[in-house]
């Protein structure tokens, strides 16, 4: 395609990438799918094509993995010092920053979220994950353990763990973050010693794809290490889920295909770790700096179009500053820019695909019909070809309704007051869902914020703030929201088996 139809200025090294079918990259090279199919990415904010990718299939999964597992087994990856691939690793964070402005532009492009937001969070956090795993790579421990064995008396006994690689990991990440979720899976899967095949989403590849090809260019990885497949879910997601020779499967995206993925994993039992959905609480006490508590609970439900797992899409304000908070967020709704990405003056890009679209605005529709309230927002237009949804708060919504209980995905809150502060009572709402991704309390009594975050069952809870992230902490989630952690030394379990050795001395 001819990228002077976008209507933007970009990168040359973008426009140049976007002319290209993209193709997938196994055992260090460039090749076609077995099928020779290909699949068009679009922009969302104008629904015309960005660029053609090749469609993977099984027969494509298949032969990464074969490079995956014959540069594993090889020990092409493991053989290298733990220092050096942790230079390595390194490295890969500094290429990301020194094609920041392509990789976020890329970013905007395809996903549709602005691109000051991609350059300002997205890019930094990306490069940010490889550096600090680097220096995990050197750091992966085992312990010596006394041990006393009653039927061998006066036996002694050196005991001891290692931690181990797991082996050739497939990795499949959403369309939200793409840049970001393809370097939280890949920088801890390389730090533990693991090989991968990464299968990016179908709406959303081209960030990894030049990333990958990024690092390609660069000579630092061998063949095989780390290889990646483009297709649809079902033709390449799926039988990397469910191949016999991967062995282990790291899933970010809904809970409900993270279900399908635990299913196809049980054929080796291989093991699995998921990100899954959230319907995360905002919980807004009557002592809370409440200016910093209408900015934050806004921004928790708006950032990224309301396309975040974490999204703080159930908001709880006390009865005594609920209408101020309802009208705060509302304002702030009204005032957000909704546009294209790549306009350096929108604030709210599109929605990532039209699937999407008709999910979250089918939402909307719900929530009016089940009696709640628009406060703010409530409209949608797709008539460009672009996936448009302003950010939306509802007021007069309870626990029964579907806008409540279910995972939106988009930028619409769900407002509810409280007038008794027993944290017990306000921890059961909190608590009333099948997901536990995250929560955040704003009040400036600490100990209230204390007992509250104790009685919240998610793996993350934040307290007057929302939405921050660092590379040592860990992510994840109770419930429904998924298996294991992301970031943070614990993500290197993930990726690690331990093994116990026994020296009769």
């Amino acid at each position: 395609m001819d990228a002077s139809v976008l209507n933007y200025t970009v990168n040359d090294n973008v426009a140049s990438f976007l002319n290209k079918n993209q193709k997938l990259y196994i055992g260090g090279k460039w090749v076609d799918t077995s099928s020779s199919k290909t699949f068009d990415v679009e922009d969302p904010a104008t629904g015309k094509k960005l660029s053609s990718c090749a469609a993977g299939n099984s027969n494509d999964i298949d032969l990464a993995v074969k490079a995956a597992r014959e540069a594993f087994d090889s020990g092409r990856w493991t053989g290298i010092p733990a220092n050096e691939r942790g230079k390595i690793i390194w490295k890969i964070g500094d290429l990301i920053d020194n094609h920041a402005e392509e990789l976020a532009q890329l970013e905007s492009l395809d996903n549709g979220k602005p691109v000051a937001v991609a350059g300002a969070a997205d890019v930094p956090l990306s490069s940010d994950i490889f550096r600090y795993m680097a220096g995990w790579a050197t750091k992966i421990e085992g312990e010596t353990i006394p041990i006393s064995v009653p039927y061998t008396p006066g036996a002694q006994y050196h005991s001891y763990t290692v931690k181990e690689p797991v082996g050739v990991v497939g990795q499949i990440i959403p369309w939200n973050f793409p840049l970001l979720m393809a370097a939280w899976k890949i920088a801890p899967a390389l730090a533990a010693g693991c090989t991968i095949v990464l299968k990016p989403a179908e709406q959303t590849p081209l960030s990894a794809l030049r990333l990958i090809e990024i690092i390609h260019d660069s000579g630092i990885l061998p063949d095989g290490v780390l290889n990646l497949v483009t297709g649809l879910g079902e033709d390449a997601g799926a039988p990397l889920a469910s191949h016999p020779h991967v062995d282990k499967v790291a899933f970010t995206g809904s809970t409900e295909v993270g279900k399908l993925i635990t299913k196809a994993a049980a054929g080796n039992l291989k093991k699995v770790s998921l990100e899954l959905g959230g319907k995360s609480p905002t919980i807004i006490f009557p002592d809370a700096d409440i200016d910093a508590a209408i900015a934050g609970a806004a921004s928790a439900i708006f950032f990224n179009h309301g396309q975040c797992c974490c999204a703080g899409s159930r908001l709880f304000a006390h009865e005594k500053v609920f209408d101020k908070v309802t009208e705060g967020i509302s304002k702030i709704a009204d005032q957000i820019k909704v546009g294209p990405g790549m306009d350096t003056s929108t604030e709210m890009g599109p929605l990532v695909s039209d699937e999407q679209f008709q999910k979250v605005s089918g939402y909307i529709e719900s929530g009016k019909s089940e009696g709640g309230e628009v406060v703010a927002g409530g409209k949608y237009d797709n008539s460009s070809g672009g996936h448009f949804v302003h950010p939306t708060v509802f007021a007069k919504t309870n626990a029964d309704m579907t806008l409540v209980k279910e995972e939106i995905f988009g930028p619409v809150v769900c407002a509810q007051p409280f007038s008794d502060e027993n944290l017990e009572k306000i921890a059961n709402e909190a608590n009333n869902t099948t997901f536990g991704l995250a929560a955040s309390v704003w009040t400036k009594n600490i100990s209230v914020a204390h007992k509250l975050a104790s009685k919240i069952r998610a793996g993350t809870v934040w307290i007057n703030c929302h939405n921050i992230f660092d590379a040592s902490l860990p992510f994840g989630g109770f419930k429904e929201s998924g298996w294991g952690r992301e970031m943070g030394h614990e993500v290197l379990k993930n990726y690690t088996e331990v093994k116990a050795v026994t020296v009769n001395l």
